[in-house]
């Protein structure tokens, strides 16, 4: 049974890359935005969106790694 992973072609990772920076922009905006509000529920709900946009990022860069 072969388990080698199919290599990326440069388009898909031209597009990849694009999604880790968009990714990584949305991290930095919204924990931004958590640190310039008062309202503890917005800072609270700016946070948690930070962290899943982390989360994305993070998967999209395994994904990446385990490609290579």
């Amino acid at each position: 049974m072969n388990t080698t992973k199919p290599e990326l072609t440069s388009k898909n990772l031209a597009i990849l890359n694009d999604q880790l920076g968009a990714e990584s922009l949305l991290v930095h905006k919204f924990a931004q935005a958590s640190q310039t509000v008062q309202d503890p529920a917005i800072k609270s709900q700016l946070s948690s969106i930070s962290e899943l946009h982390r989360k994305h990022y993070d998967t999209l860069l395994n994904y990446l790694n385990s490609h290579q």
